[in-house]
């Protein structure tokens, strides 16, 4: 009998996270006998396979080449069976009440491919880089341009449009939607908690590369629909270039100024402090009444610009001289 839901979940060395995952898989409400599980994973040397498999998962194991989650995805929608996907990153946990509702909005509209909830971190309090980074999951519901990697798909969009592109080592999610939306379908943000998200990020090293994942991205997928009559991530690019070159070319000089007076180091401050203010109170509504952390998302909005500009550097670098592109990880292992 043809499941009703196909889990894809995808993961690399996530270890206790993928059994959390796919624990509250199996918690699910109304998915017991009406769901097959597909666990695709890439290069894991943790025993996360195994694990899969004691949940009575499919697995697939993904060799050789580059281990993109556009890769990974596309294993797994092509293994399943049903009509509707949920994808699923293995760091996550599936809130036991998303897929009866996201299920009644899909199958309410054949024109709507695909339909995503509120993704928030599990452990904002164990780092700074969670606290502030989990705001960034927050978006309005609605029609949207875009979803992020927990979705439910309808699988014969996803088969028109062959999938994922493979190629892609960030920013698939949105480059797929953008298809979708030229194909005539919609993307649907609904007001309902979806997953929550261990991003364990404690370093500063971390928190970087994952800004750099973003510009890469940023850059890659704007360049690919230069020129088009949908220019995807256009001008946010040119912003990000525009922004990052302005606080590191400041910041350098007021550094070499400092060595005649110290005074000029106040100016990029005061700046600084006045633009995070700004996009503090714009993003208000994200954590309200939290002035000291909104403070600091003010001010996580402005200097990302930097790392994403390293980001975009890197790729148009890569670009120029012909280097393989590799994904650029940002998280460490499960306990790491």
């Amino acid at each position: 009998m043809t499941p009703a839901l196909s889990i894809v979940i995808i993961g690399r060395n996530e270890g206790e996270r993928l059994t959390r995952c796919l624990h509250s898989v199996n918690l699910s409400w109304g998915l017991e006998g009406k769901a097959e599980v597909i666990y695709v994973d890439s290069g894991s040397t943790d025993g996360s396979p195994q694990a899969a498999g004691k949940f009575g998962a499919q697995v697939i194991v993904l060799h050789g080449g580059i281990q993109t989650a556009a890769r990974a995805r596309n294993a797994g929608w092509q293994r399943a069976s049903a009509p509707y996907i949920l994808f699923l990153d293995g760091d996550t946990i599936l809130n036991p009440h998303f897929v009866p509702t996201a299920l009644k909005v899909i199958e309410s509209d054949p024109g709507i491919a695909a339909v995503w909830g509120h993704r928030r971190e599990l452990y904002p309090e164990r780092s700074i880089y969670n606290r502030v980074l989990d705001l960034d999951w927050i978006y309005p519901a609605g029609d949207t341009d875009f979803c992020g990697g927990d979705v439910l798909m309808r699988r014969s969009a996803l088969a028109q449009l062959e999938g994922y592109d493979p190629g892609l080592i960030a920013g698939e999610e949105p480059e797929l939607c953008r298809r979708l939306r030229a194909r005539g379908y919609c993307i649907v943000h609904i007001d309902a908690p979806m997953t929550r998200h261990d991003l364990n990020m404690t370093r500063f090293s971390q928190y970087w590369r994952r800004a750099m994942r973003a510009g890469h991205a940023y850059s890659e997928v704007s360049n690919r629909f230069h020129g088009s009559a949908d220019p995807m991530w256009l001008q946010e690019s040119r912003r990000n270039v525009r922004n990052g070159s302005f606080w590191i070319t400041w910041l350098v000089v007021s550094i070499i100024l400092l060595a005649f007076r110290n005074i000029w180091i106040l100016p990029w401050l005061a700046l600084l402090i006045a633009l995070s203010v700004r996009s503090a109170w714009k993003g208000r509504s994200r954590a309200p009444g939290q002035k000291s952390l909104l403070l600091l998302y003010g001010i996580h909005s402005q200097l990302q610009q930097i790392p994403i500009l390293a980001g975009q550097l890197r790729y148009f670098l890569n670009r120029h001289s012909g280097k393989q592109r590799t994904p650029i990880e940002y998280k460490g292992e499960a306990g790491a």
